[in-house]
């Protein structure tokens, strides 16, 4: 089917308007975590890992996204962090009050957009690396910001039995420079 001549150009004039239209334009920013959220994730962050590490903080994050996407924990953050007895006495209730509130803020947004410690893979679990937990199925997979981070195996599945020697600097910040 052929158009007049004047539809025709009508037409290439608007697709030229629409593709220039589009010009100059940033990339989309990464969706702003929703604020109860943020909460929950910095003050799980801010009392698991306050006064250690960026990448202590990410880990604890990390545990606490696996968590969510698991059939085995509520399917929230909020729900996770919030659960009895499985983070710090008072998570939920006690104030955030130093110079630890900022770095716990900024890697909460980070982990909700998607970062992860790159050691935590799927793990679950930790506790204070000080602490000697005595069962057979524990799997270490990383130590960060004074925690021991595990996954819950078969015994005759578990390689690593204690804990590993704590490394930092392997987050995301980290790896590219500091920014």
């Amino acid at each position: 089917m052929k158009l007049p001549k004047t539809r025709l150009n009508v037409a290439l004039l608007l697709s030229a308007l629409i593709v220039l239209s589009n010009c100059g334009r940033r990339a989309p920013e990464p969706e702003r975590p929703a604020a109860r959220d943020l909460d929950c994730m910095a003050r799980a962050m801010y009392f698991e890992s306050n006064r250690s590490s960026r990448d202590g903080m990410v880990a604890v994050g990390t545990v606490v996204m696996n968590r969510v996407a698991s059939e085995d924990f509520p399917a929230t953050v909020c729900g996770v962090v919030s659960q009895k007895n499985q983070f710090a006495p008072g998570v939920m209730s006690r104030r955030m009050t130093d110079r630890g509130l900022p770095l716990a803020l900024e890697a909460a947004t980070s982990v909700l957009r998607g970062e992860r410690h790159p050691h935590i893979t799927r793990a679950r679990f930790f506790h204070a690396a000080s602490y000697v937990a005595n069962f057979n199925n524990i799997h270490y997979v990383a130590t960060a910001g004074g925690n021991a981070f595990y996954e819950k195996r078969p015994p005759a599945l578990v390689t690593q039995r204690r804990p590993l020697a704590q490394v930092e600097g392997v987050t995301l910040r980290k790896r590219r420079g500091g920014s």
